[in-house]
């Protein structure tokens, strides 16, 4: 793992902060994920790693949210941050989740092929195949996205998604992909990539490194031992997989970097 320090404008690569979370740093801008920077989410724990912390946790240049679950849009973690910080979510999020509304002042809202700046790098969204809404019941105001951050390197930030037909044409290329490889829990349902699924989608963007993220950092409260390989196994499972792809992959512990 790479020890390059954050500070350094030169730094580039990422820090997985356990689930969805990660900081990206390129061009010594810092982007963060689907922040969740507490040890619960409703019903969840978190069973893995500490709560992230540090400036550039609650001080990143910019924040990425890829749809509206709890355990992507936070709100007790997005309160977390300093209020300046801009936060790039799906178009018409605050329809979907009119808690967004206290963030409305610093709200970047992207369709898929959409971009934005944020200091040195550009941000691009591109579609994500997963169930968006905050809730199951009613309209999908605002689907789920995934992102790509370019800067000196091309960063596929996939947030929750399941393939979906031009996946390859959308992103393009990348030099490093950040897949969703399980969940949260004893089971996954539609709208989720596994190990194997998450393989195809790393060869498909031609990833040069791939790192697997939500998994093993989130669990319900009293289930620990139910379905354990569920929770520590996706990550291994998917460098496996991804290896006999032909794809580089390294698998993270919370808390860990990889420079690119």
């Amino acid at each position: 793992m790479s020890t390059t320090p954050w500070s350094d404008a030169a730094a580039s690569g990422v820090r997985w902060l356990g689930h969805a979370s990660a900081l990206i740093v390129d061009r010594g801008t810092v982007v963060l994920t689907d922040p969740v920077l507490t040890d619960r989410v409703a019903h969840l724990r978190r069973r893995r790693g500490p709560a992230p912390i540090g400036p550039h946790v609650r001080n990143p240049d910019g924040v990425l949210l890829s749809h509206l679950h709890a355990d992507h849009a936070h709100l007790p973690s997005l309160r977390l941050l300093d209020p300046d910080v801009p936060i790039v979510a799906p178009w018409r999020a605050i329809d979907g989740l009119p808690a967004l509304r206290q963030f409305a002042d610093r709200l970047v809202l992207l369709r898929p092929g959409d971009e934005t700046r944020i200091g040195k790098v550009t941000v691009r969204a591109v579609p994500a195949r997963h169930d968006g809404r905050r809730w199951r019941r009613g309209p999908e105001l605002a689907p789920a996205i995934g992102y790509v951050v370019e800067g000196d390197r091309r960063t596929y930030f996939a947030g929750d998604t399941d393939l979906y037909p031009d996946l390859a044409d959308h992103v393009g290329p990348v030099d490093l992909a950040l897949l969703p490889v399980g969940g949260w829990g004893p089971t996954l349902g539609k709208g989720h990539l596994d190990p194997s699924r998450a393989a195809v989608v790393a060869r498909l963007v031609e990833a040069g490194v791939a790192v697997p993220i939500h998994y093993g950092t989130l669990w319900p409260i009293g289930l620990d031992a139910v379905r354990p390989r569920l929770f520590f196994g996706p990550g291994a499972e998917f460098v496996h997989h991804a290896e006999r792809a032909g794809v580089v992959a390294v698998e993270l512990h919370p808390g860990d970097e990889l420079g690119v």
